[in-house]
């Protein structure tokens, strides 16, 4: 018995800002597009309270409940916005073909991946439990919440050194958590780090535990246990915020070595583009953007993307 394939014309891979503006653009452009929105609903936005930074919400939106929004607004557009995960892949010839975890099969003239990253953390039960309750992987999205108290950051990297670097105009206190004696950050923002006053570098230190109050379902971070990987010893550090920049990994493993990707993983774009080394298929937001990383511009490449698919498929 024959499998029965689905055929689409506008395929969105992901949800998040990127995945739901482009379905939103898609659907007024009558493309009829269908969108599967991963193991994350919503994306990494849905990890966040409170959104302040985007335009439109005066007295801002928490995460979950903007992603909600976008999705209403794409199914009103008319797109099929379906729950579940895009398993596999082929990208060798058009149609394209894609299947799903609930046993789907589709053929696509389009396919717009807006899978997204995930940032790295650390590992920590304790972590986990605290995750939008002080823990978080976006210092600029989440630093305003710290005006004048005390948070920390962990990492080496150039990432680390610019959130420990913005976070010291916000926060009353940085704390720098270094597993080495010295920063992986280029030379210039290691510099600024060390001389940064209202930043106190904590070298040779990892994190073993967040500590903090849980009453039901509130909440509240205050401090971190950190070891120092040289001595053994312990101390805790009293702090409400904890900023995990360790790096962040696109979420491209389906694609294979199907699509060119850069040196970390992110999906290559034309210039001033979404298009990517296959043609009829386009990338937008975090999957392809490791310097912004932001709703605003991934919600700007999801509207790019679909302008572009839309162009795309008229010319063939």
């Amino acid at each position: 018995m024959s499998q029965e394939i689905e055929k689409v014309k506008s395929f969105i891979i992901g949800s998040g800002p990127a995945g739901y503006t482009a379905a939103i653009y898609a659907s007024r452009a009558n493309l009829s597009p269908v969108i599967y929105q991963g193991m994350q609903p919503g994306g990494q936005l849905t990890t966040t309270t409170e959104v302040e930074n985007f335009p439109g919400y005066p007295q801002g939106i928490d995460g979950p409940t903007m992603m909600e929004d976008m999705q209403k607004q794409a199914e009103r557009m008319g797109a099929d916005v379906r729950w579940g995960v895009v398993t596999k892949v082929d990208l060798s010839e058009r149609p394209f073909k894609l299947e799903t975890d609930d046993g789907k099969f589709f053929e696509a003239e389009s396919v717009i991946i807006a899978t997204g990253a995930s940032a790295k953390y650390l590992g920590l039960e304790s972590e986990e439990n605290f995750k939008g309750a002080g823990v978080s992987g976006c210092a600029t999205c989440d630093g305003f919440f710290y005006k004048e108290k005390p948070v920390a950051v962990v990492g080496g990297g150039d990432t680390a050194a610019e959130d420990a670097l913005y976070l010291s105009n916000i926060a009353s206190k940085v704390y720098m958590i270094v597993r080495r004696d010295e920063l992986r950050a280029s030379k210039v923002m290691a510099q600024r780090v060390i001389d940064n006053p209202n930043i106190e570098m904590l070298w040779n230190h990892v994190t073993k535990e967040i500590v903090g109050t849980q009453q039901g379902f509130m909440k509240a971070l205050n401090g971190a246990i950190l070891e120092n990987v040289k001595t053994g010893e312990e101390k805790k550090i009293d702090i409400e915020g904890f900023f995990v920049a360790i790096g962040h990994s696109p979420n491209t493993k389906i694609f294979g070595n199907q699509l060119e990707l850069d040196d970390q993983g992110y999906i290559v774009t034309h210039p001033n583009s979404t298009k990517t080394n296959i043609e009829g298929v386009f990338a937008a937001g975090d999957v392809q953007d490791h310097t912004y990383r932001q709703a605003i511009t991934a919600a700007g490449s999801g509207c790019m993307a679909a302008i572009e698919s839309e162009r795309w498929l008229g010319e063939q």
